[in-house]
């Protein structure tokens, strides 16, 4: 048995692949153009989804570029997507795209100030969360030096009496140790 498979069969399905992609391209086409919907090499392709190069290739170009022939002769004027020459027309047009303008303007600047608020909170919500816990921290921290500071004190004080207790000692043996020399001197 070969591995790499069968040429033929090979050959076979990818022409029955090509010749199904032309048929979708073309109900497609066929599908757009009744709709009445702009034709495009582009719109063409997505719509059959196949590659755009398919489009443009012999067999599929022409069926294409006779569509949008079509679409264009039959295009008359103040249908979807064609402007009207009308003067009043155009004023009506003009006016209701500047009020359309001023909408969008409003619920843009109405958006933009929930989003600030919105932005706002939340900051004030993690700033709050976090200074709780800052302040928390530092207290931990103050309570520990406190309590270092409370054990070193009374360590020093410790340390302090038990110099003293030393100096006092010190101070009783040397006197303890002059009278023994003197007594000792005296003695000789």
């Amino acid at each position: 048995m070969n591995r790499s498979g069968n040429p033929v069969t090979l050959a076979q399905a990818r022409h029955t692949a090509s010749l199904d992609k032309r048929q979708r391209t073309l109900t497609a086409l066929a599908a757009l153009e009744h709709d009445g919907t702009k034709i495009t090499f582009t719109a063409v392709a997505r719509a059959a989804s196949v590659s755009t190069w398919l489009t443009y290739s012999p067999g599929i170009r022409e069926h294409i570029e006779a569509a949008r022939r079509r679409q264009h002769i039959t295009a008359a004027p103040g249908q979807p997507g064609e402007p009207s020459t009308s003067p009043a027309a155009l004023r009506i047009e003009l006016d209701l795209a500047r009020h359309e303008i001023r909408q969008l303007r409003a619920d843009r600047e109405r958006l933009s100030t929930a989003v600030r608020h919105q932005l706002g909170q939340q900051l004030d919500t993690f700033a709050a969360g976090d200074l709780t816990t800052r302040v928390d921290d530092l207290t931990e921290s103050n309570q520990q030096l406190t309590d270092q500071l409370r054990h070193a004190t009374a360590e020093n004080t410790a340390l302090k009496e038990r110099l003293t207790a030393a100096e006092a000692d010190l101070t009783a043996a040397r006197t303890s140790l002059r009278r023994m020399i003197r007594t000792e001197n005296m003695t000789r």
